[in-house]
């Protein structure tokens, strides 16, 4: 305080001077924080920027090379994931910058660029127009004689939140007044008895459960914080009277299925509840699917459970079908190949993808740069990957073509590659030890080599069975979600309901649409009609048509 001059007018001189320091010290505090943040927006746009290019490389290689390995379609998604938060870490750190930089006049705003324009909202969604109450009198002069020139109009994208109904059926009585006998129009039909529930809510239950792997526990506590009381009982009741309801649909896909030349099979695990534990289950998967080689008919798959892998549940599915199965190497379809089987043999056709994955496995080299203790990269491995894809290039040029111009393709370009492939393997596996791995990868071919080699004999087989296992994709995904089958008869509804789903999926229809039309009509319709519903002969087209004449 001695310091302090007693003079006011010295005072109000030392004030300033400490305020303008004070200011001074402030606005190179916000520079310098706006500096940073513009720093870092500008290291965000750059962090999303490479994840958005490496994302687009790994597509362009995947389109110009073809699955290279098992791992590339997981690290799409993994490379998607990692440009989604780079993206919203970019427009957090825009804003922030923006903020900062607008309180300072010397640090300029980030600027942000953005890869390519928006897309216009699709022209079939509603516009709901709202217009903002212009000026009633001129800023500049006061007057009221205005006279508009035109307007802006800016587009904003928004969602209605589920909206609930209750359709009310009024049916009408009637008396006579010559015979006093009462008339009144038959009760609407209900896909469940004594049902409450919509075609359109049926649909939704059941493709939530099955397609998208919600449990209907989550189901019922979602509807009841929408304020709709629907028990997990109800549901269930709800889901077993649905699948009765299309038992009929369900036998004619299966039928179509069983009517093929050839077929991809093969199962995965699904968990399933037994006195308190769980068994390790099956769901098998047998897929018609024509159009690699033109064939007209459409395609559809059928699924089957199981409680176990024995042979007796193949041989039960395939019982009284004759064809061409292309699967793996699975012991448990060693009697469906014999000879004297009733009504016939099936022709094995083994899968390339499952002989490639285990030569790649000890080819990986990406894999082996992660693990500290991995073992050596294998040439002869690497060797077999390389001479593998080559024929998986070829099948990619033939795909779609009639069988006999595949096969044509096949005897001049893919078997003399094969006869080389076969030679050089078997040479060198003469050379190794039987406990090498690249060893046991190649006794899995040469064993069976006939069955690998029968795709230059058939210009309908396939080289790999990826049919198949695309159709139990979704199963894998989704079992972490429902965790177990409840039991053998869940199991059994969960195949059940997966074949119409997965069969509406390979047509290219929406199931949800497709099972809600479905439950709404199949009681009307005639069974010589009944295969108008099927998802090929489905026209997604006619039934908006219809629900909007409705």
């Amino acid at each position: 305080m001695a310091d302090l001059p007693e003079d006011i007018a010295a005072l109000k001189t030392a004030l300033a001077a400490a305020e303008r320091r004070a200011d001074l010290a402030e606005r190179d505090r916000d520079e310098a924080v706006a500096d940073a943040a513009h720093a870092k927006a500008k290291a965000s746009g750059i962090e999303a920027l490479v994840a958005h290019l490496t994302l687009q490389i790994e597509k362009l290689r995947r389109e110009l090379y073809g699955t290279r390995s098992e791992r590339t379609a997981r690290l799409l998604d993994q490379l998607e994931m990692q440009l989604e938060d780079a993206e919203a870490a970019l427009s957090e750190d825009e804003l922030a910058a923006e903020e900062a930089a607008a309180k300072t006049t010397t640090v300029a705003s980030f600027e942000r660029r953005r890869r390519g324009g928006r897309k216009p909202f699709p022209e079939h969604l509603p516009r709901e127009r709202v217009v903002v109450p212009g000026p009633v009198a001129c800023k500049c002069c006061g007057s009221d004689r205005l006279r508009k020139l035109g307007e802006d109009v800016t587009e904003t994208l928004e969602v209605i939140p589920r909206q609930w109904k209750v359709i009310q059926t009024v049916r009408e009585k009637f008396t006579c007044r010559d015979c006093e006998q009462i008339t009144q129009p038959p009760a609407p039909f209900h896909v469940t008895p004594r049902g409450f529930l919509g075609p359109n809510l049926l649909a939704t239950i059941l493709f939530d459960k099955f397609g998208q792997h919600q449990p209907l526990n989550r189901q019922s506590e979602r509807y009841a914080r929408e304020g709709i009381d629907l028990s997990l009982s109800t549901l269930a009741d709800q889901v077993g009277a649905c699948a009765h309801a299309l038992r009929p649909l369900h036998d004619l896909i299966e039928r179509h299925v069983l009517g093929a030349e050839r077929l991809h099979g093969d199962d995965t695990t699904v968990p399933i509840l037994a006195k308190g534990k769980t068994a390790t289950g099956r769901i098998w998967t047998y897929v018609r699917d024509d159009r690699p080689f033109g064939g007209p008919a459409p395609p559809a798959a059928l699924f089957f459970a199981s409680r176990d892998r024995t042979a007796e549940h193949a041989e039960r599915h395939l019982a009284g079908w004759t064809g061409i199965l292309q699967a793996d190497a699975y012991s448990g379809y060693g009697r469906l190949y014999a000879p004297d089987r009733s009504p016939g043999p099936l022709m094995q056709a083994l899968c390339w993808s499952h002989a490639r994955r285990k030569f790649f496995e000890l080819a990986d080299i990406a894999k082996s740069v992660r693990r500290k203790n991995a073992a050596p990269i294998s040439p002869m491995a690497l060797e077999t990957v390389q001479r593998i894809d080559i024929l998986f290039a070829i099948e990619r040029e033939v795909n779609g073509l009639p069988a006999a111009e595949r096969l044509a393709i096949r005897r001049e370009r893919s078997l003399p590659l094969l006869s080389d492939l076969e030679v050089w393997m078997r040479t060198e596996r003469a050379r190794l030890s039987r406990h090498a791995d690249v060893a046991k990868a190649m006794d899995y071919m040469l064993t069976k080599w006939e069955s690998f080699a029968r795709f230059t004999a058939d210009g309908r087989i396939c080289l790999s069975n990826n049919a198949a296992e695309r159709a139990l994709r979704g199963i894998a995904l989704g079992r972490r979600s429902w965790t177990f089958a409840g039991s053998d008869r869940g199991a059994d509804r969960c195949a059940f309901m997966l074949t119409m789903i997965a069969t509406a999926r390979l047509n290219d229809v929406d199931p949800q649409a497709w099972l809600a039309d479905v439950l709404a009509r199949i009681a009307d319709m005639p069974q010589a009609r009944l295969a108008e519903l099927l998802p090929w002969n489905w026209s997604a087209t006619a039934h908006h048509e219809q629900a909007v004449a409705a």
